[in-house]
């Protein structure tokens, strides 16, 4: 850890970066998972997927970003490396055979969930740890992830 003024003892940010560092990986792995859907979407909703993709790649950049900045303020090391996340992402591998709006929908769905539960699960985790920023941010973090898999299985409902 860092030298920091942060009053927060050094264990409980230590123990903090590492839920922080663990999100981090799985935001990066899901925001490279989403542009690669945007990338090899086919079919006839072609460009509102490939728009909708985007966008969930845009609000995942912002979670990462912020993620990352809340390690670092309490004096971590944000590990965002492609061989770190490679290693350290808790979400299954996103399959490179598709090219349909539907399975992109599904896999994305699948994906999106898990990290929501995931997510869910550190604000809970924080809050035990009584790192009230650390869950506060997640809360926020897990509110969006809620509204970006409604957008994505609002698709699933109808013939995409």
């Amino acid at each position: 850890m860092h030298p920091t003024r942060n009053d927060m003892p050094l264990k409980l940010r230590s123990r903090i970066e590492q839920l922080l560092n663990a999100r981090l990986a799985d935001a990066l792995d899901l925001a490279a998972q989403a542009k690669q859907a945007h990338w090899n979407v086919k079919g006839p909703n072609f460009i509102a997927l490939h728009e909708l993709f985007d966008r969930l790649h845009d609000s995942l950049e912002g979670h990462v970003d912020t993620l990352a900045e809340r390690i670092t303020a309490l004096g971590g090391t944000a590990r965002g490396t492609v061989q770190t996340v490679a290693r350290a992402s808790t979400l299954a591998a996103y399959p490179e055979d598709i090219s349909s709006g539907r399975d992109h929908l599904l896999a994305l769905a699948e994906r999106l969930a898990a990290f929501g539960a995931s997510v869910r699960a550190a604000i809970a985790a924080s809050a035990k740890l009584d790192d009230a920023g650390t869950s506060d941010l997640f809360t926020g973090i897990s509110r969006d992830i809620d509204q970006q898999l409604w957008l994505i299985e609002a698709h699933l409902h109808g013939n995409a």
